[in-house]
């Protein structure tokens, strides 16, 4: 697809950061870890990937705002538009040797993602998408949701709170209601990845509280362009504000939806 001049500025971001993260990932073991909080760890690698988006981002759009899981954010002399991104979503699985992380840029207009790009620097797979013209995998795969009716075919992604998280329970109680009725579930610690993975049919559907909006901007929106439903996990959410995402194939949306959302 002929992206955008914006969209060809995140690619090519999104590919050099990659470039970085691919090289600490070679050599994981000797990563200088520290922990920022319960099972939630940050590392050089990230801080340095982190970096170079925002060099490469900024650098390129220098009036826009920026948002971004370490480096905070900032305010732009373009109050419209802001960079909303994750230089390293999978942290725990890139410093487990785990070939499953992703970085994730998302652009930001009037309140709106308008663009977004989830790379695999690892499987070298990039998934992007811009508001009204569809989402794509690398240079000419255009994506859809699974065409699944039944929901005992699908499989579906999640996240399983850890450490300090509090929606353990809740996550227990949809995993009990939703096994017996699908084909199966899978966690794979990537909410950026899971998101893309709906976009193009792998999984069926995904759901996951406790999420930020770094999280989840960039899939989203590619999950959408791809044909998927995104709503929160109640009704009345907005998954973006809450981070607390239910999304779908139209055909499973409703009967998934029922089952996560049900008392």
């Amino acid at each position: 697809m002929q992206g955008s001049a914006n969209l060809n500025i995140m690619i090519k971001a999104a590919r050099k950061a990659g470039r970085s993260l691919v090289k600490d990932f070679r050599e994981v073991e000797n990563l200088q870890v520290s922990m920022k909080g319960a099972g939630d760890f940050v590392s050089r690698a990230d801080i340095a990937a982190e970096k170079i988006l925002k060099d490469e981002l900024l650098g390129a759009r220098p009036t826009y705002g920026w948002l971004g899981e370490e480096g905070g954010g900032q305010d732009g002399e373009d109050p419209t538009r802001r960079w909303i991104v994750d230089p390293l979503d999978g942290t725990t699985n890139f410093l487990h040797g785990l070939p499953h992380w992703a970085i994730s840029i998302a652009l930001e207009h009037k309140g709106k993602i308008v663009a977004g790009v989830v790379f695999d620097p690892a499987k070298d797979e990039m998934f992007y998408a811009e508001k009204g013209a569809g989402a794509w995998l690398n240079d000419s795969r255009r994506l859809r949701v699974s065409g699944r009716h039944r929901m005992i075919e699908a499989i579906f992604a999640t996240g399983v709170p850890f450490a300090a998280k509090k929606t353990l329970p809740a996550t227990l109680k949809d995993l009990a209601r939703l096994m017996p009725e699908c084909a199966g579930v899978r966690r794979w610690g990537s909410a950026a990845l899971d998101l893309a993975y709906v976009a193009a049919g792998r999984y069926d559907g995904y759901w996951e509280r406790e999420l930020n909006i770094w999280d989840i901007a960039a899939g989203g929106l590619i999950a959408s362009e791809a044909g998927a439903l995104v709503e929160g996990i109640r009704e009345d959410q907005d998954p973006y504000e809450t981070g607390s995402i239910l999304c779908a194939s139209n055909n499973i949306f409703d009967p998934f939806a029922k089952t996560i959302r049900e008392l």
